[in-house]
């Protein structure tokens, strides 16, 4: 008797469950809402708010035979226009990359200050490609990942912009 009472309350609470639901068609739109939000666009990219250090005449002759920032570089321009193709690549790629980015440096730029930037933006690539690849990453996050890795790059060009300058003011003699 108890297993008949049982087996109907069963039986009850499901044909009660497999009505139309509107919450859950709700729940699908949501989620395409949510889907055409995580899209980063290049207005987004151009809106971030940071301090943009362009190479000096002397520092852009300085990395003209320096492959992998010019490389870097190109890629550079590329996120601006919101093309993370790069940043979404493996991260054996990425690691080799910075590898050979930091191993090709110009002996004259050969610095602790700019290798140290160097490692910086390699963690900030590290951590956009990362925050992009994952799925529960909010574009707030992401966009603050992407403004981290210009914001590195920046500082990267900085210090080269730096160091060729001090090197200048130390050839002058006095008088």
């Amino acid at each position: 008797m108890k297993i008949s009472i049982a087996l109907i309350n069963i039986l009850f609470l499901t044909f009660v469950s497999c009505g139309d639901n509107p919450n859950a068609q709700k729940v699908s739109v949501e989620d395409t809402n949510d889907s055409e939000e995580q899209r980063i666009s290049a207005q987004a990219v151009e809106r971030l708010d940071y301090t943009e250090y362009a190479l000096s005449g002397e520092a852009e002759a300085a990395v003209n035979t320096w492959e992998k920032y010019q490389e870097f570089a190109i890629q550079i321009n590329y996120l601006k226009k919101a093309d993370l193709s790069f940043f979404t690549s493996e991260d054996k790629l990425l690691e080799d990359f910075f590898a050979q980015l930091k191993t090709t440096i110009p002996p004259d730029l050969k610095t602790k200050p700019i290798e140290s930037r160097l490692v910086i933006l390699e963690t900030k690539a590290l951590k956009l490609r990362d925050n992009i690849t994952l799925e529960n990453i909010k574009i707030s996050f992401q966009l603050n990942s992407i403004k981290e890795v210009l914001v590195a790059f920046s500082n990267l060009n900085l210090q080269i912009n730096k160091k060729l300058e001090f090197d200048e003011y130390n050839k002058i003699q006095p008088e």
